[in-house]
């Protein structure tokens, strides 16, 4: 069950700018050889069935994080934003709910929970053999803590949404007008094992893991207390010396190219069966040569769609993928445009839209994105595994996703009619703004693999052929920390439009990226009619899931008529597993993915 993540999407799509002039989309119905749709299916756990009784569990399972930059280093569930770090430190993390196949949560996990929806209350009970890896006792504070973390007026967290707000003081706090959050409470004490959080709305997607209403991880309060709240992501206790709960514990650390693991005794759940893994960053210029080289055992983050077919005629290596199901739980991942539309008011903390800036004109917004084949990017360079999408949420949740949300498919004609009606007229070799000022577009995106930057390319290459002076920010895509240190300042004119990418959490309310209050919002999209649709997607009648399900998809339209997030890329989450792996299950429901794991030879075959 993951929190909200930053993506660095790196090979999602490998293009040649000089060929995308012959990908027009042909208009058919097949959605799958149009890239509207996945064509690859595959399993979503490997069944290894070697008949060997041998194991070699005293080797070293070997990870690779395929990525073109270093990983951040922070440790701290509360604190993390980038799905990197989250891969590189998943052994040691863990859930405080065990969920089931639909991610309902269930008892037996680190936590159980009790939901009362007549008093508005949801109690967590800690199991009483709950260690931290240093032998300490997992506490109620523990538990509670995150909530200060996150709600912190100085926080550096990017977690806290409006969502938040349902619990009883928490406004207050997040706003520093209360010292405490009133509506968590710790009957027992904070070195007891049990916490009461006081709802003023109840929301039905506390049922299920991940949700935006309940944080699931825990933070070691004892350990980091000293350390005050704003300068705890550059604290030693969560950069140098970090403790776990998790199957594993951290025996070593090259910040941002490795990690090494062994297993946790203190881990209340099953016993981690391999006695070392080692977790290293590899360029995405060497996903395909590292596995042919059997350098890894599988990888900790998605594979790179265009290498697949290499990696599929590896006979030593099979595939596991899924729609919506990764190592850690459900989630969906995928790729987007955003135009930066104002900023986040530090004194309210909350998004402002401004309409100063240059991309609030939704014409032009919606002109560039006409201007684009996307679904022709998917079909030629992503070999099915990758689709473009017409939702920012994903099909995997059945329920709630919107088959008939518009997409923007190319259309020059309609895109140089919606500029000429806007009044951004040509003045030269280039459009100018209504108020006949000139127009420059900076365009920022993140490094990326040479033919990954070439969609890049193929974006400015389109908008230039309407006129519209666009370039990248920088001179050139950068770093993903560079990118992502412009786009966290509360207010930043850098970037007009914005690649980027998310991982969702488990549950797909959404108010986490896209909410007024919510610090993911980097293009700062906030609308009273969109708070309306968030907040109707957990209000009283939610409980009522067809009510619900309508909310979701009213939403999902909303957003693709309001173009300032839309989807480029969704793919399958798959992964490359060698045959030497057993035990390899991202089925929804397994709650102990890195303790099921074993090896039956003693290196990657």
């Amino acid at each position: 069950m993951k929190a909200y993540k930053k993506w660095l999407a790196a090979g999602i799509t490998m293009v040649s700018a000089l060929t995308l002039a012959a990908c027009s989309n042909n208009g058919g119905n097949n959605e799958a050889k149009s890239g509207l749709k996945p064509s690859v299916k595959m399993s979503d756990y490997y069944d290894n069935k070697a008949k060997s009784t041998s194991t070699y569990n005293n080797g070293t399972l070997k990870v690779a994080e395929y990525n073109s930059s270093p990983f951040v280093g922070m440790t701290s569930p509360s604190l993390q934003t980038n799905g990197e770090d989250g891969d590189v430190y998943a052994p040691g993390s863990v859930s405080l709910f065990k969920t089931d196949a639909d991610n309902k949560v269930v008892d037996g996990g680190l936590a159980n929970l009790k939901l009362d929806k007549k008093s508005k209350t949801a109690t967590i009970t800690l199991r009483d053999n709950a260690k931290w890896s240093n032998g300490s006792k997992i506490t109620a504070k523990d538990v509670e803590y995150p909530y200060e973390i996150i709600s912190a007026k100085d926080t550096t967290s990017q977690q806290y949404s409006e969502d938040w707000q349902a619990i009883d003081g928490m406004a207050a706090y997040h706003t520093g007008k209360a010292k405490t959050i009133s509506g968590i409470k710790m009957p027992d004490g904070p070195k007891g094992n049990k916490v009461v959080i006081h709802y003023n709305r109840f929301a039905p997607s506390l049922q299920y893991g991940g949700n935006s209403y309940m944080w699931s991880s825990i933070e070691p309060y004892e350990y980091i207390k000293n350390v005050p709240i704003s300068k705890l992501g550059s604290s030693s206790q969560i950069r140098k010396n970090p403790i776990w709960a998790g199957p594993y514990k951290m025996s070593k650390q090259v910040v941002g190219e490795s990690t090494s693991w062994v297993p946790n005794k203190y881990y209340y759940g099953k016993q981690a069966q391999i006695k070392h893994v080692d977790i290293q960053v590899v360029n995405t210029s060497n996903f395909v040569s590292s596995l042919k080289s059997k350098q890894f055992d599988f990888s900790a983050n998605v594979g790179i769609s265009s290498e697949y077919p290499q990696i599929a005629k590896m006979s030593n290596y099979t595939t596991v993928g899924s729609m919506g199901n990764t190592p850690e739980g459900p989630q969906s991942q995928y790729s987007y445009l955003a135009f930066n539309l104002g900023h986040m008011d530090t004194k309210t903390q909350q998004n402002v839209m401004d309409k100063n800036t240059k991309m609030a004109n939704l014409k032009l917004r919606q002109a560039m994105l006409y201007a684009l084949d996307i679904g022709a990017l998917r079909k030629k360079f992503n070999n099915g595994l990758a689709w473009y999408p017409n939702s920012l949420i994903s099909p995997y949740y059945k329920k709630y996703y919107n088959s008939k949300s518009p997409r923007y498919m190319l259309n020059m004609k309609k895109a140089n009619q919606l500029l000429d009606q806007a009044g951004y007229k040509k003045k030269g070799k280039w459009r100018v703004q209504p108020n006949g000022k000139p127009l420059t577009i900076n365009y920022g995106a993140m490094t990326s693999t040479p033919v990954g930057e070439a969609q890049y390319n193929y974006y400015l290459q389109q908008w230039r052929k309407l006129g519209l002076n666009a370039q990248f920010a920088g001179g050139r895509p950068m770093d993903m920390n560079k990118f992502y240190a412009i786009l966290e300042k509360p207010k930043q004119d850098q970037f007009d439009v914005f690649s980027g990418a998310f991982g969702t959490a488990s549950e797909p309310t959404p108010t986490g990226f896209y909410g007024s209050g919510a610090s993911f919002n980097m293009a700062h999209f906030a609308t009273k009619k969109n708070t309306q649709l968030l907040n109707d997607m957990n209000n009283d009648k939610a409980w009522n899931d067809s009510y619900r399900a309508k909310q979701f998809k009213d939403w999902q339209t909303y957003m693709q008529e309001q173009a300032a997030y839309i989807p480029t890329s969704m793919g399958l989450n798959w992964y490359p597993v060698n045959k030497r792996v057993k035990g390899y299950d991202i089925r929804p429901g397994n709650n102990e993915f890195w303790s099921n794991l074993s090896l039956t030879s003693s290196k990657p075959e």
